[in-house]
């Protein structure tokens, strides 16, 4: 098991237009050959996005575009028509496929932060498409077939238990609150690489939110 510390991540964005970025992983000016991707995942930006501020129509391919919402409410409009806002326990998948293009933006008053996981698709290419599930639940995982993987979302409160995925490779990031895994205290932001995962278990020690991918490659 690898941790990498929220103080580690590169920052990056636009602060003076009301944009503060932090990546977990290789990315854009910050190069780093020993930190390319992690089984399927190959971004997980943290985002803060002032009130007003937001990333202008781009494009996207070849990619499996994940969004938590943190704090605040994203709101998404992307070229296959359509225009959602994203709150906090809301899971966003953009399946960017061949080619695809959106805008995201803090239409609200407050400020937003949300994390935005990218994961490498098992085969290029195919169409475009998009799903939102509100709420979701802790039991509840969400499927990823197109790039091999799971994501499980687990909220903690203090002392309570949780198990993390068996796999090939299971990526866990620390959403909110501090949690104990395998003997490492991880606070937010946070994330631990775990390689060939076995009986491994997360252990709350504040209330916490926990998001976890498990992946077979």
């Amino acid at each position: 098991m690898e941790v990498r510390r929220a103080a580690e991540r590169y920052r990056g964005g636009e602060p003076e237009a009301g944009i503060d970025t932090w990546h977990a992983f290789s990315f854009g000016p910050h190069y780093d050959p020993g930190n390319l991707r992690f089984g399927a995942v190959i971004a997980c930006n943290e985002e803060h996005l002032a009130p007003g501020a937001g990333f202008d129509e781009h494009p996207h391919s070849h990619t499996e575009i994940v969004t938590w919402v943190i704090e605040g409410e994203l709101t998404h409009r992307d070229s296959t028509g359509h225009e959602t806002t994203v709150r906090p326990g809301d899971v966003q998948h953009l399946s960017a496929a061949a080619g695809v293009r959106h805008v995201e933006r803090n239409a609200g008053a407050v400020p937003l932060t949300f994390l935005q996981m990218w994961l490498a698709p098992v085969e290029p290419g195919g169409e475009p498409s998009y799903e939102i599930v509100p709420g979701i639940a802790d039991a509840t995982p969400y499927a990823l077939p197109a790039a091999g993987a799971m994501l499980h979302v687990r909220r903690l409160a203090p002392g309570e238990r949780t198990a993390v995925p068996d796999g090939a490779y299971v990526y866990v990031h620390v959403v909110r609150g501090e949690v104990r895994l395998a003997g490492e205290e991880l606070g937010a932001g946070d994330a631990a690489r775990i390689t060939q995962a076995q009986d491994v278990e997360a252990v709350g020690l504040s209330p916490a939110e926990l998001l976890m991918w498990e992946m077979t490659a």
